[in-house]
């Protein structure tokens, strides 16, 4: 017998499935989910995380990722994610302009958002982008953990830097 009367409520029963471990259940609500409301954005971010971290299927969590964003633009949680993953596709365009409209969503973290922004350029090796991004994720991070990572950021794209100058030799006699 289904106890559950509302959308909301069989939602909340796939994230408690989630944090239980009980990964086939939770995929299983989060479908049964949107096949009573296909309108229901945050149902398809929970299926975007499972094919994009569980499966390994990019393609079927970028287009979970992309129809969560569509049906629900101001929905926070979605973009750091998509954003992970259109860095690990080296969709380089399409993370400039998913990443602009995140910054302008309220309760999105800038300083992930900025990271994932760095990661682009520097997979570019546009170095000195990067290290401007990981400025400003620096500057937007509120933990000690994210600020350790990101000064690492930094401390590696300026590695990066001097190992691409070109070498000079003085000639000595």
């Amino acid at each position: 017998m289904d106890i559950l009367y509302t959308v909301d409520e069989k939602y909340l029963q796939g994230i408690e499935e989630l944090h239980y471990g009980e990964l086939p259940k939770a995929l299983h609500i989060f479908n049964e989910i949107i096949n009573i409301d296909p309108g229901y954005a945050r149902a398809y971010y929970q299926l975007g995380c499972f094919y994009y971290y569980q499966f390994k299927n990019y393609q079927t969590a970028g287009f979970y990722f992309k129809k969560c964003i569509e049906l629900e633009a101001e929905f926070p949680d979605v973009y750091t994610d998509y954003l992970k993953l259109l860095v690990t596709l080296k969709m380089y365009k399409s993370v400039e302009l998913i990443a602009e409209k995140a910054l302008l969503v309220p309760g999105v973290g800038k300083a992930e958002i900025y990271g994932q922004l760095g990661l682009n350029a520097e997979m570019q090796h546009d170095f000195v982008l990067a290290k401007e991004k990981y400025k400003l994720a620096l500057l937007a991070t509120d933990s000690d953990t994210d600020h350790v990572l990101f000064k690492d950021h930094l401390k590696r794209v300026d590695d990066k830097l001097h190992a691409k100058k070109s070498m000079v030799y003085a000639y000595q006699s």
